[in-house]
């Protein structure tokens, strides 16, 4: 019988951790560790190392992040110390114990000036805090384990936590009509696919160990989001229309919406590289915000 192999999931309580919690039960011959940061504060590399020296670990899936985009812009410390200084630490504790890493990243890294989707290998230029605290987790992830596996993300939303979506539902049941951005384009990406295709991944990793170093010439690098591009107003739009909201949903632009932090206009990613090297399918945007939807208004 072959032997069990173990994932550690960090950041356990966030729209992806509790994801993850969620599509493990399809996959009964892992065993799995979820920790929150509190269970397992991953900035201390002393924690981590005794962490790792009592348990064996083949996967470890950073879920963990400081995610609020404009409180970053005044709290530089924290959001460096979850977003680099900890994935550091476990990428050194990775390498040490021959665990694969698998961090998640965002288009944030990018500066919104393209017109067409963004390539791993395009020029990354973060315009805020939070995109910059991020590229520097992705370079300290391979500086400090080059096997490191990096997956950007955009627009992530959930049954689970706060996001765009809970925030529409909720504005579109207080008020007759909102105001949304409609000058700034990306895909919205369903957590629940994502974790399923991180568990794709570990899976095709298992039965071709050598899939990276045959499939790649460069860091292991992902692009993820679900298919289709639309606006800060489109989504709102779909989720008013999906939801049975009268509400009415006004365009703005970003101007007219000033934040701490600065948005990039474009952060549509070109996902081929992810679908072909792990033989990933990717929904739709719009099915897959259908199939939340329904679990968000049963509930």
């Amino acid at each position: 019988m072959a032997e069990r192999k173990t994932i550690l999931v960090t950041g356990a309580n966030g729209q992806l951790g509790n994801e993850m919690q969620v599509v493990s039960s399809a996959y009964p011959l892992y065993d799995f560790l979820f920790v929150t940061r509190e269970q397992l504060p991953i900035e201390d590399d002393e924690i981590i190392a005794a962490y790792f020296n009592r348990h064996t670990i083949d996967y470890c899936v950073n879920c963990a992040a400081y995610t609020a985009v404009d409180k970053a812009e005044t709290e530089p410390e924290k959001a460096y110390l979850v977003n680099s200084t900890a994935v550091e630490n476990l990428a050194k504790v990775c390498k040490a114990h021959n665990t694969q890493l698998i961090h998640i990243s965002t288009d944030y890294v990018f500066d919104g000036t393209s017109v067409v989707p963004y390539s791993e290998n395009d020029p990354v230029s973060p315009v805020n805090l939070y995109g910059a605290s991020k590229l520097a987790g992705e370079i300290s992830a391979f500086q400090n384990n080059p096997r490191s596996i990096i997956i950007r993300t955009s627009w992530v939303y959930s049954s689970f936590g706060n996001n765009f979506v809970k925030t529409m539902l909720r504005l579109m049941k207080e008020r007759d009509s909102i105001n949304v951005v409609s000058d700034q384009q990306g895909s919205p990406t369903y957590a629940a696919d994502l974790a399923a295709a991180i568990m794709q991944i570990i899976t095709r990793l298992e039965q071709s160990p050598q899939l990276l170093n045959n499939s790649l010439s460069a860091p292991a690098i992902f692009n993820y989001s679900n298919k289709g591009v639309t606006t800060w107003h489109g989504f709102a739009t779909t989720i008013k229309e999906l939801s049975g909201s009268k509400c009415i949903v006004n365009p703005i632009t970003a101007a007219q919406y000033p934040t701490p932090a600065k948005r990039p206009g474009y952060s549509v990613m070109d996902t081929a590289k992810i679908q072909q090297t792990f033989d990933l399918k990717i929904s739709g945007w719009k099915e897959s915000l259908e199939i939340c939807l329904v679990k968000m208004l049963q509930a």
